[in-house]
């Protein structure tokens, strides 16, 4: 798949790298260029040792309208090898950012819809402003939750709070995403970049080796937690979502 590298809006302060959505005419929207951008940039980072931190957040009015409608990922391929590659994108820029050695925090601002969501809580941290709001609707619009992401939400926020969310559709106003561990915390809109890099400072101070096993403790807590899922083939899922009815009329407007 093409790449183009102005999808993402990357600038570094010290040791905390600030990576921005960059296609704020969609809305932020994910095709699967930048899809594979995110999780080619985190992927990066493993050998990136002046990185102690990343925040991740998007340009514009809002932080990410999820799935772009007119080129939704997984769309393109002509291939069955292509189809199923493309299948997985999403769930590689997500195990991208979540296998990440060093600290990521998300950076909510607006909206955070579906895929949008998704990234956010792939992140360690996730600070939102007091406008923001969160919404996963997939099943509304036709579509299972794919990329590995449900077994995340529950894990972060229980069976029953997650089921509500995916099934009911629901907008998430902030200080009830706080409330549900969506938000670790959320703040007025002109202090969110200070809050922001006040959390980043403090992160990076921390020693290095403490750090690194307790991302990989965290790590494998979740991961022995998942023994047994069965989210693997969910990439397949999206593509026949895709191919549902009501997707169609979602994504071919």
């Amino acid at each position: 798949m093409p790449t183009r590298r102005d999808l993402l809006d990357v600038v570094q302060h010290d040791s905390t790298l600030h990576v921005w959505l960059n296609r704020p005419e969609a809305r932020n929207a994910l095709d699967g260029a930048m899809l594979d951008e995110i999780a080619a940039l985190f992927s990066s980072l493993q050998t990136r040792f002046d990185v102690k931190v990343v925040v991740l957040g998007g340009r514009g009015p809002l932080f990410c309208a999820g799935a772009d409608r007119r080129n939704p990922p997984g769309r393109g391929g002509r291939t069955e090898r292509e189809r199923r590659w493309e299948a997985q994108v999403g769930r590689r820029a997500i195990e991208a950012i979540q296998d990440c050695d060093v600290l990521t925090i998300a950076r909510v601002h607006g909206h955070a819809i579906g895929g949008g969501a998704a990234l956010a809580l792939a992140c360690d941290f996730r600070v939102g402003s007091e406008d923001s709001r969160i919404r996963i609707p997939e099943v509304e619009l036709g579509m299972p939750l794919a990329w590995g992401v449900l077994p995340r939400l529950i894990s972060e926020i229980g069976m029953a709070r997650a089921r509500e969310l995916v099934l009911l559709c629901g907008e998430v106003p902030a200080a009830r995403a706080e409330q549900l561990a969506l938000l670790h915390r959320v703040v007025p809109a002109d202090e969110l970049d200070n809050t922001i890099d006040e959390i980043a400072a403090q992160l990076a101070d921390r020693p290095e080796y403490a750090v690194a096993a307790t991302k990989s403790q965290f790590r494998a807590y979740a991961q022995a937690r998942r023994m047994g899922e069965f989210d693997e083939g969910d990439g397949e899922l999206w593509i026949n979502g895709l191919a549902s009815d009501r997707a169609r009329e979602v994504f071919d407007q």
